[in-house]
C-alpha cells in the first residue's frame, strides 16, 4: 500500500517516459514523475463522462502534506459538482482588456453600440473613443484580464492618466500628422467614463457579472464651469482683431467669433456647410450634430456675416474651407493653441465659448428651455426637418444674445433692447442696442418678448 511521503517522492526513479504514482490512502491523489526529473502533484477525477486531471504544483514548492490537503479540498469540490480542471482552463483563456476593447470597437464600427437617443455613435465619436482606447486604456491595463479588474484598478487608471503617465506624441496617418497625448483631469474623466461603458458592454455580453467602474469618483471637468466675464470678452475681442491682421489666422478668427456668437460646438462650426446655413429663416439646419439633426436659431450678426461671405464669392461645400477640393478647414486646433497659449485667456477652450453663450443667455433672463434650443441640447433641440419657420421668440433670443456678445467683443457696453420681426427693424434695434452705453435694468424674457 503506497502513501505519498517525502521519502517516496524523493526515491521515485526517473524513466524514459512520464509515469504516475498514486496514493492508496486518498484515491485520486497522485504524483507525476517527468522524464526530465521534475515531480508534480495532481488529482485525477471524472466529470461529465470524461477523466480529468488537475495539477496542484511541483514538488519542492509543495510538500506531500500540503499537496494532500489541497487534493482533499479540490476532490471535495468535485464531489459537490465542480470541475476544477475546466475552471482553470477557462481562467487561462479569460479575455484581456485589450481583447475586450477589440470586440467593443468592432461592434462600435458596425453601429451595434448605441449612443444618445438610441442612435449609433457618430464617426467622429468613434475616432475619439478609438484614440482613448489605444492611447490610454490599452497601455495601462490592456494585458489585464477583464474578470480580475477591481474598483482599485479603475481608480489607478484614473490617477495615472491625471498624472500624465500616458503622455506621448505619436505620428498619425495624415501627412506630417502628429497627435499629442497630454492626459490630465479632463482626459482622465472622459477615458474612465468610456472604460465604464466598455465594461457595461462586457456585462451585457456575459463576460463579467458586474461593472467595477460603477461608483468611481471622477474629478469634475473645470471646462464645464469656466465662463468668460464681460472683461474677458473684451480681451478676446482685442486678441481676435490683432490676430486677424495676420492672414494665416484670418479664417480661424472668423470661426472663433461665430462660435462665440452662436454657442455652436467647435466641430459644428468647423464643418458647417453652405447647405446648412438658412439665413432666410435665421437658422442653421445641422444635418449631423451631436444630437443628430438639429435646427439652431442664429442672431442677426451671424445672419449678416454669412450673407456677406456669400456675397464675397465664397465657393465650395464648406463655409470655412480648407486645403484641397471640398475639405473643411483642418488647421483650427493648431491655430487655436498658437493664439491662446501665452495669452491672458490661456485656459479658454471652444467649449468655454459655448458655455459662456449659455451663461450670457441666462444672465439676460432667458429660460432654460429657450437656452437649450439655442445651443442644441437634446431637451430643447428643434429637430424636425419639416420645420421651416422658427418660433419668433427663439429668433429674438438669438438676436439679443449674439448682439450682446458682439458688443462685448467690439468693446461696446450696453444692457438690453427689444426686437421686431422684420429684418430692417431687427437691424435698427441691434444698432441702437450696440450704441447704448447705459441702458435700463435688465428685463426678463417675458418683457423682452412682449416689447
Amino acid at each position: 500500500m503506497t502513501k505519498l511521503t517525502k521519502r517516496v517522492v524523493d526515491a521515485a526513479d526517473v524513466r524514459e517516459k512520464d509515469y504516475f504514482i498514486w496514493d492508496d490512502e486518498l484515491p485520486g491523489f497522485g504524483l507525476r514523475v517527468f522524464a526530465s526529473g521534475k515531480r508534480s502533484y495532481l488529482i485525477q477525477y471524472r466529470a461529465l463522462g470524461r477523466t480529468r486531471r488537475y495539477t496542484i504544483g511541483l514538488h519542492g514548492i509543495w510538500t506531500p502534506e500540503t499537496a494532500r490537503q489541497e487534493a482533499k479540498a479540490q476532490l471535495g469540490r468535485v464531489a459537490r459538482g465542480d470541475n476544477p480542471s475546466e475552471e482553470r482552463q477557462l481562467d487561462h483563456q479569460a479575455m484581456t482588456v485589450k481583447e475586450l476593447c477589440t470586440l467593443y470597437l468592432k461592434d462600435l464600427k458596425a453601429g451595434l453600440i448605441l449612443g444618445k437617443g438610441g442612435r449609433p455613435k457618430k464617426a467622429t465619436t468613434i475616432v475619439t473613443d478609438s484614440g482613448r482606447i489605444e492611447r490610454h486604456i490599452i497601455p495601462l491595463i490592456g494585458a489585464r484580464r477583464v474578470k480580475d479588474l477591481t474598483k482599485a484598478d479603475i481608480n489607478k487608471v484614473l490617477k495615472d492618466i491625471m498624472a500624465g503617465k500616458t503622455r506621448v506624441s505619436v505620428k498619425t496617418k495624415k501627412l506630417r500628422g502628429k497627435a499629442i497625448v497630454r492626459g490630465g483631469a479632463g482626459t482622465a474623466t472622459r477615458t474612465v467614463g468610456l472604460l465604464g461603458g466598455i465594461l457595461t458592454y462586457a456585462v451585457d455580453a456575459g463576460i463579467i457579472d458586474r461593472n467595477p467602474a460603477h461608483g468611481i469618483k471622477k474629478p469634475k471637468d473645470n471646462v464645464r464651469k469656466r465662463r468668460l466675464s464681460e472683461a474677458e470678452y473684451r480681451t478676446l475681442g482685442v486678441m481676435l482683431r490683432e490676430a486677424a491682421e495676420n492672414e494665416k489666422y484670418a479664417m480661424t478668427v472668423e470661426i472663433i467669433r461665430q462660435i462665440a456668437l452662436t454657442g455652436c460646438r467647435r466641430s459644428e462650426m468647423i464643418s458647417l456647410m453652405w447647405s446648412e446655413a438658412d439665413t432666410e429663416a435665421s437658422c442653421l439646419r445641422l444635418a449631423d450634430s451631436k444630437e443628430g439633426e438639429s435646427i439652431r436659431p442664429i442672431g442677426l450678426p451671424v445672419v449678416e456675416y454669412l450673407e456677406e461671405r456669400r456675397k464675397g464669392g465664397a465657393e465650395g461645400t464648406y463655409v470655412f474651407p480648407g486645403q484641397g477640393d471640398d475639405n473643411a478647414i483642418g488647421s483650427f486646433p493648431n491655430h487655436w493653441e498658437q493664439l491662446f497659449k501665452d495669452s491672458p485667456l490661456f485656459d479658454v477652450t471652444p467649449h468655454v465659448l459655448r458655455h459662456s453663450f449659455a451663461s450670457i443667455a441666462n444672465d439676460l433672463g432667458f429660460t432654460e428651455v429657450t437656452i437649450a434650443a439655442l445651443v442644441g441640447h437634446s431637451k430643447g433641440s428643434v429637430t424636425s426637418k419639416y420645420i421651416h419657420t422658427l418660433d419668433t421668440a427663439l429668433i429674438m433670443a438669438a438676436d439679443t444674445i449674439s448682439g450682446y456678445i458682439q458688443g462685448l467683443l467690439d468693446g461696446v457696453e450696453f444692457k438690453q433692447t427689444a426686437y421686431a420681426l422684420d429684418r430692417a427693424s431687427r437691424k435698427a434695434a441691434l444698432s441702437r442696442f450696440l450704441q447704448n452705453a447705459i441702458g435700463e435694468e435688465d428685463e426678463s424674457e417675458e418683457r423682452l418678448l412682449a416689447a
